[in-house]
């Protein structure tokens, strides 16, 4: 006659955080169902990270949410950085990748002021909030837990996030999209690499991508462009 086992409730949750956190068929249908959410609203898969880390007992620390010792810095350096990253990429780089200097995927929000709310919350949350938690906190968690924390290992951590942030945006902003979005990514992966916060990092992001729309609403694009290298 079998013997039945009595499992304690708290063992079967040991058990569940583990497989979730790990890299078993659980643990990766869980980073499946994480990456999947935005297909069906953004920002999903950021809260379904969030979501996952409760389950799974991993801190949220260990995906960059931090709190600041002060608010008031982070969020005034955070959007300065972000607003000078993106005048740096329209004015000095792009121009060397040969990009159009009007962004055309966007360029109907010119004067638009009908299309700013929804725009404005794509940047904001969808992108500041919800792509610095995926591409930084989710994905930079769960490659140092399966390549470990070395400075080969962090290197390729970084290499890889910004590759995968900028192939992105291809679909959408096509091969000047991507570049940008690779180099963009290699600044804050470097940032976040060093110090695994990601408070400064979501306000720089949307910042970054206020300032791009703030130039195709006014139509200062070409002459950003055009700034430095005329």
């Amino acid at each position: 006659m079998p013997v039945s086992v009595y499992e304690p409730p708290a063992a079967r949750e040991d058990a569940l955080a583990a497989s979730l956190g790990g890299f078993g068929p659980l643990g990766m249908l869980a980073v499946a169902g994480v990456l999947l959410g935005n297909a069906i609203f953004i920002p999903l898969s950021a809260i379904l990270a969030l979501v996952w880390a409760r389950f799974a007992r991993i801190p949220l620390q260990e995906l960059g949410f931090v709190r600041p010792q002060r608010w008031l810095p982070t969020v005034v350096g955070g959007a300065l950085f972000g607003a000078a990253l993106k005048l740096f990429m329209k004015g000095v780089v792009m121009p060397l990748f040969g990009a159009d200097p009007v962004n055309q995927a966007f360029h109907y929000l010119a004067g638009n002021t009908a299309a700013l709310p929804a725009v404005l919350y794509a940047v904001t949350v969808g992108a500041g909030f919800g792509e610095e938690t995926i591409f930084r906190g989710f994905a930079f968690e769960r490659l140092r837990r399966l390549f470990g924390t070395s400075l080969a290992a962090t290197v390729v951590t970084v290499l890889f996030t910004s590759v995968w942030f900028g192939a992105e945006h291809y679909s959408l902003q096509g091969l000047a999209g991507v570049q940008q979005a690779t180099v963009v990514g290699l600044v804050f992966g470097a940032i976040f690499a060093t110090t695994r916060r990601l408070p400064m990092l979501i306000v720089a992001h949307a910042a970054f991508d206020i300032t791009a729309v703030a130039l195709i609403y006014w139509e200062l694009e070409t002459a950003v462009a055009d700034a430095f290298w005329r």
